[in-house]
């Protein structure tokens, strides 16, 4: 289990979980509520750093938000660079799947001083992914209709919890290269619940403006970028694309791998992890 923790910033009081040891990394996600379980991505990362697992502002004990800018990539980076200074680390490494991804790359160009390196997986650096129809999330693509339904229903909170559990392993379904996969990773201790208004601030209004791949032509700092093959919620094509403009970036397609290789692929990503240590 991870250890829980709260901790008082100057922008309010947030929660994470801790466990590892070695080089300090954070991981988060954009619309996730963690607990002590920890979450099937941070578990790897377990073996080679001391890893903080976070939950941003709306999510589990963390700071209410006040108003929805606070919901910004920007402003979520703001607010861990407060825990980072509040834990008092000059530099910490960050790493981030999916809309962590997106994090993770809006944290290098924003504040590339207090980070060591980054990795960011299953990702895109713009909303173009959203029209590419190989992505459930593209209007052309057969699964489209059926997953706005989806998330609509997880942001109404009259949805029943049982409901919840069904719709999102229909979700997760489509984004699992093999269901035998999506089956085992149910048996094993996981966190990560939606948070309906962090993913609504996000789909309706958030990735609509979403664009910084000008902006990764001026990042420096180590840079591990991942991507499964068949991923169908950001293209393989959009893993590229990040690495192509990242200076230095080094790129690891899994090949069997729909948007989840840590799970996927677990033994070829738990190698892939060794290999961000680097030399920092």
């Amino acid at each position: 289990m991870w250890e829980q923790h709260l901790i008082e910033t100057s922008r309010g009081r947030f929660e994470y979980f801790v466990r590892g040891e070695g080089e300090p990394l954070a991981i988060t996600h954009f619309y996730m509520s963690f607990d002590e379980r920890g979450n099937l991505f941070a578990d790897p990362f377990t073996e080679h750093y001391k890893v903080y697992l976070i939950n941003v502002r709306g999510a589990g004990n963390s700071a209410d938000i006040e108003e929805d800018e606070q919901l910004s990539f920007k402003e979520i980076v703001k607010d861990l660079e407060a825990i980072r200074e509040a834990l008092k680390y000059e530099k910490w490494a960050f790493a981030g799947h999916s809309t962590g991804g997106m994090l993770a790359l809006q944290y290098a160009v924003d504040s590339p001083e207090s980070l060591t390196k980054i990795v960011a997986g299953s990702t895109a650096a713009s909303k173009e992914y959203g029209n590419h129809p190989n992505s459930i999330y593209c209007a052309e693509n057969k699964h489209f209709n059926r997953i706005v339904e989806i998330m609509d229903l997880l942001n109404n909170p009259d949805t029943v919890r049982e409901e919840r559990q069904k719709l999102s392993y229909e979700w997760a379904l489509m984004s699992y290269h093999s269901e035998e996969k999506l089956k085992l990773a149910t048996t094993r201790p996981n966190s990560g619940s939606t948070v309906g208004k962090n993913l609504d601030y996000f789909r309706k209004v958030l990735v609509n403006s979403f664009d910084i791949r000008e902006r990764l032509k001026s990042i420096h700092i180590p840079t591990y970028i991942f991507a499964g093959r068949y991923d169908a919620q950001c293209p393989v094509e959009f893993g590229i694309e990040i690495a192509d403009l990242t200076p230095n970036a080094k790129l690891t397609i899994f090949e069997h791998s729909n948007h989840n290789p840590f799970i996927e692929e677990e033994e070829a990503f738990n190698e892939f992890v060794y290999f961000t240590r680097g030399i920092t």
